[in-house]
């Protein structure tokens, strides 16, 4: 765990793993709890935004976990040859295959065709199985083991166990799913080995003051946890696509359904336990944390488009019309509409600088 940690945030960022929270436990005399990265000071008892307190009756969306969760009930997903028709992506959930340029070659070079959805499923499965990984399961951890400083019920503690679970499984579903396609189509993913996202995150973490860094990698975790895209979910009942990558969509989309509702629930109890000029400055962070994960991948694409043989400036001039900026703060406001009336629920966009700093994001 540790050394995977390390890829992307440095040893030094341990302010949110279990064992060195449980250690530095250990060593406190007095048994207090874990900070979590903002000092005690910072927290209060108040409710979230006042609207409820930290003690509020938890209805578990994972009642149902042990007979329902993909891990628990589903089949391995293994790919099967494709019928005609049968694509390893919905063509018009990639960009790259809209562009005129590439969707001409569907019937000119139909290899290279497919190989831009194959490689689009490649990036959609390598973003999956790093972000349970190396994101999400890091909090979660956190969360289950109670070492992050902010004090929940039981059940949520032991739903976060739960959720670990899945999002370990969403990674090797991923990983596995990935490895049949390479071995079905001998098409190499050529993906950077740090996912662009985490690149981006690594960086605002760096320009984030010490005492919120903790708490904008958890905040981040809520973001990634509730952030809606319905075309995937409309993919998973898409004959066109083959079957194994429909099915292992659908398998993620149903759990992340349970995600999101305890993440929104979390969201008010960690709002909850604040002081105000903490939450003022978490708040102004989120619309970076949304952006981060929602803005496309561009180096990776244009390196892409230049392996199919076009040049570097065709690549740029490709890229430049397939992300032109409205369309990518477009995409971003769409997929987050439910995380920001979350925050709004908890009275974070009532402070006039939080609201302007999600409209000049394109949030609102």
């Amino acid at each position: 765990m540790c050394g995977t940690v390390g890829l992307f945030m440095g040893c030094s960022a341990v302010s949110l793993c279990p064992k060195q929270a449980l250690y530095a436990r250990r060593a406190d005399q007095g048994g207090g709890e874990a900070d979590g990265g903002w000092t005690g000071a910072d927290r209060t008892d108040e409710g979230p935004g006042g609207r409820d307190g930290p003690d509020d009756p938890y209805v578990s969306p994972f009642r149902t976990w042990y007979e329902r969760a993909t891990v628990r009930s589903a089949e391995r997903r293994e790919l099967a040859p494709l019928t005609a028709g049968q694509e390893f992506f919905a063509p018009e959930l990639v960009p790259l295959a809209s562009h005129p340029v590439i969707a001409g070659l569907r019937d000119e070079r139909p290899e290279i065709y497919r190989d831009v959805l194959v490689r689009h499923l490649y990036r959609y499965l390598d973003f999956t199985a790093k972000l349970e990984h190396l994101v999400v399961n890091r909090t979660v951890l956190g969360i289950a083991h109670g070492t992050i400083g902010i004090r929940l019920p039981e059940t949520m503690r032991l739903d976060a166990f739960k959720i670990y679970c899945d999002e370990a499984y969403h990674a090797l579903l991923s990983a596995d799913l990935a490895a049949q396609v390479r071995e079905a189509t001998d098409v190499r993913a050529d993906l950077p080995e740090v996912p662009y996202f985490v690149t981006r995150l690594e960086r605002f973490l760096e320009e984030t003051p010490d005492d919120l860094r903790a708490l904008t990698e958890i905040l981040f975790v809520i973001v990634s946890e509730t952030l809606i895209t319905a075309q995937l979910s409309d993919m998973s009942s898409d004959r066109s696509v083959v079957p194994a990558v429909r099915e292992a969509v659908r398998d993620h989309a149903l759990d992340e359904g349970r995600h999101h509702a305890y993440f929104a629930v979390f969201l008010r109890h960690l709002w909850g336990q604040l002081a105000p000029a903490t939450r003022r400055r978490a708040a102004l962070r989120v619309p970076r944390l949304i952006r981060i994960f929602t803005d496309p991948d561009v180096p990776s694409v244009e390196r892409e488009v230049v392996g199919y043989g076009l040049s570097r400036d065709d690549a740029r001039q490709i890229v430049s019309e397939l992300f032109p900026a409205a369309a990518v703060t477009a995409y971003a406001k769409g997929v987050a509409q439910q995380t920001v009336r979350h925050f709004e629920s908890i009275g974070a966009l009532d402070d006039e600088q939080v609201r302007a700093e999600f409209a000049a994001h394109g949030l609102l």
